[in-house]
């Protein structure tokens, strides 16, 4: 029976195709001093954008993990934008990253399928996303060692649910991490959302208004409602990740997060006047 081996397909489009590049892009993303002292995490929201927008964002998040820890195991939950179904694990085989081959943790895999209800094993469910895949060469350059368990999430209400039945199952296990995929508003005639018109203001109030209430939530714990906030909000690319990671973390017993980094696309590259452009969050529990 050959091993399930799952394929890069966005390597040389959201980040680079070569090892060297990879690595340089890398270090580069985690090189900022992160000012938080004497934690450990347990948890991450990264953004899942091409790594030249949302790279360094989430980098921080990595960066933080590495500085107060060294994990053996990542959970990933990661958004999903074409798969519907119930959540998704691949349980078994490797990762494909610039740096050789990642392997999935099958035994915490095989713990969280026979005691999470709802979690399904399906690693083709994970074939064309890239929300998961961004983070992977992340993982493998900061952690060689580390293995991974990728969980698919779409934005279920039931997806706060999931992330205190995964906590569960690893509550005792201190060499697990847990990261959660997702970026904030895609706002602009482009994503057909733009109920500020387009401009200064718009950007402004997607920061300060429409992106900062999910950051809020999240920020604050509160991961019961974050799919319902996304829904009516248009505030959330991945609601079903960052609601399950937020009640990772908390039934994992952190009290709140910490926001590392709040960005958008038009910052990163301020090209004229904002039209279209995505919001970016690097949180940490």
């Amino acid at each position: 029976m050959s091993v399930y081996r799952r394929g890069s397909v966005v390597r040389g489009l959201f980040y680079p195709f070569s090892h060297q590049e990879c690595a340089e892009k890398i270090d580069y993303c985690v090189s900022s001093e992160i000012n938080v002292e004497g934690v450990t995490f347990k948890a991450g929201i990264v953004p899942h954008a091409g790594w030249d927008f949302s790279g360094p964002t989430a980098g921080k998040v990595f960066a933080a993990i590495k500085k107060h820890g060294n994990p053996k195991t990542f959970i990933l939950f990661g958004a999903s934008h074409g798969y519907f179904g119930p959540p998704a694990l691949m349980a078994e085989g490797f990762w494909e990253t610039p740096f050789g081959d990642i392997e999935i943790d099958a035994s915490v895999s095989a713990r969280l399928l026979e005691q999470v209800d709802g979690l399904k094993e399906n690693a083709s469910a994970h074939d064309g996303e890239h929300s998961i895949e961004v983070q992977i060469p992340f993982i493998k350059r900061l952690f060689p060692k580390a293995r991974i368990a990728p969980i698919l999430t779409p934005a279920h209400e039931s997806a706060s649910a999931l992330g205190k039945a995964v906590a569960d199952v690893v509550r005792d296990d201190n060499s697990v991490v847990a990261i959660g995929s997702a970026d904030l508003s895609h706002y602009g005639p482009r994503f057909g959302f733009a109920p500020k018109g387009t401009g200064r203001q718009a950007l402004e109030w997607v920061r300060n208004t429409n992106d900062k209430r999910v950051v809020d939530l999240a920020v604050e714990m509160k991961a019961d409602v974050i799919v319902a906030e996304a829904r009516d909000r248009h505030n959330t690319c991945g609601a079903g990740a960052i609601s399950a990671l937020v009640a990772f973390a908390g039934t994992s017993g952190a009290r709140s997060g910490v926001l590392l980094e709040y960005t958008t696309s038009h910052d990163v590259r301020p090209f004229g006047e904002p039209v279209d452009f995505v919001g970016y969050a690097g949180i940490v529990y």
